[in-house]
């Protein structure tokens, strides 16, 4: 297996070859390296790149440049699959290095072509590129050092370079979780101690504790990967185990009501109690809360729960009866944060949803559940009717969800809708095929 490297600079290439695991892979001919320079195409004093047609700066490295490249290097080691680097790419990731390691092995021939400057011209990648790479959002000074990561990566999974499989089949990211924390003598540093499960020779024990710190750190900081490649039941649950405890409430008091917005009450509704007990359970919420002051509309909240408690309501709909078991009434947000932190012994963080922009010195995306995790207390995310949450409920608020948009300027979901959308970003699985 050959990998050809056509670059700028091909004499970074050179120390980073020689060194470690990629140098024995070298020397037992498990693959070979064969490195040139874009130079080498043109005549000396001649020029590989020349500024971009059109307003800006920057020079790119001519169309006819590449084409001689990979003409005289797929001359040498045949038909090459052949990888260019650009921040506009496809992100690199664990799964697509063991996909181009098999690549390797299939096709024998890989041909890298890092650029530099403001890139390749375009018409080059459209011919060339079977793939184009980024290893992430934002911006280099040229594609060597995304080539030399691609190398490191991609050869972890050709067989015989690592010297133990387990150490590539156990990688973070190779599953749903990161790798286990790892530990070596002495027992005692600096007043911190290997744990003792560690140190018990009880490999069941290990193994089990192992798994648990992967997931648990996974899930504190990785959530979002986890959420793209969880897949098995028991990993789920796993997963579960360690998401914090998440409460739902949908206020009708705290609201603003009508067109001049002023603070008021709005009426429950049958739909947004079903449909959002069921989308709480489909997504682990520990309990469902309705918020309203009023008498009256208590108490058609009570002969609704009441029929839906008994072996009527069970025998009409059992799993909407599982779903509704999880809902509680109470008069005000507060009551409902005196219960959560009655139940678990820690006051609930808030955390406030909104559909439109709202100033918050502390707003989150979707993608940012370890901000809100890290403080290992259990979540409120507080829905609010008509038009929204009161500003005196959002300052109280410990974060702020960004509000759900689309590419449109239509933004007005139903509150069941948002619902669902909210706890499925927040908390839902996204496994992608691999």
């Amino acid at each position: 297996m050959n990998i050809s490297i056509v670059s700028v600079f091909p004499e970074l290439y050179t120390s980073f070859l020689s060194t470690s695991l990629i140098k024995r892979a070298s020397e037992k001919r498990l693959v070979t390296f064969e490195l040139d320079s874009f130079f080498s195409y043109v005549k000396p004093k001649e020029r590989i790149d020349a500024p971009t047609f059109g307003p800006g700066s920057g020079m790119v490295i001519k169309p006819e440049v590449v084409q001689k490249a990979v003409a005289a290097q797929e001359l040498k080691h045949g038909h090459a699959y052949k990888i260019f680097f650009s921040p506009q790419g496809q992100l690199l990731d664990q799964p697509m290095l063991k996909k181009l390691a098999g690549v390797l092995q299939e096709k024998r021939h890989i041909m890298l072509l890092p650029s530099r400057y403001e890139g390749m011209d375009a018409r080059a990648e459209q011919e060339y590129a079977d793939i184009t790479l980024s290893i992430g959002d934002y911006v280099l000074m040229g594609g060597d050092i995304p080539a030399m990561v691609l190398i490191e990566g991609m050869l972890r999974f050709i067989p015989g370079i690592i010297g133990k499989e387990d150490s590539v089949t156990q990688d973070s990211f190779t599953g749903p979780f990161v790798d286990y924390p790892a530990y070596t003598e002495p027992v005692e540093w600096e007043g911190k101690l290997v744990p003792e499960v560690v140190r018990s020779g009880n490999h069941q024990a290990i193994d089990r504790w192992r798994k648990e710190q992967a997931a648990k750190k996974s899930i504190m900081c990785h959530f979002n990967w986890v959420q793209r490649h969880v897949v098995t039941k028991e990993d789920k649950e796993l997963a579960a185990s360690f998401i914090p405890t998440h409460y739902v409430a949908l206020c009708h008091a705290d609201v603003l009501i009508g067109e001049q917005k002023q603070p008021g009450t709005t009426s429950v509704t049958s739909i947004d109690i079903h449909d959002i007990a069921r989308s709480c359970k489909t997504y682990g919420v520990k309990q469902y809360w309705l918020v309203t002051p009023l008498i009256d509309q208590q108490k058609i909240v009570q002969k609704f729960l009441s029929f839906w408690e008994s072996d009527i309501g069970a025998t009409y709909n059992a799993q909407r009866q599982k779903a509704i078991a999880a809902v509680a009434l109470e008069a005000s947000i507060d009551k409902v944060i005196e219960n959560i932190a009655q139940k678990e012994g820690k006051q609930p963080l808030l955390v406030a949803t909104s559909a439109r922009q709202v100033d918050h010195d502390r707003a989150v995306s979707f993608f940012e559940q370890s901000k809100v995790w890290q403080h290992e207390r259990p979540v409120l995310l507080l829905l609010g009717t008509g038009k929204g949450l009161t500003p005196e409920i959002m300052s109280r608020c410990d974060y702020l969800l960004d509000p759900i948009e689309g590419f449109t300027d239509f933004n007005h979901l139903s509150v069941r809708s948002a619902a669902a959308i909210i706890l499925d970003r927040w908390l839902g699985v996204h496994a992608k095929k691999m």
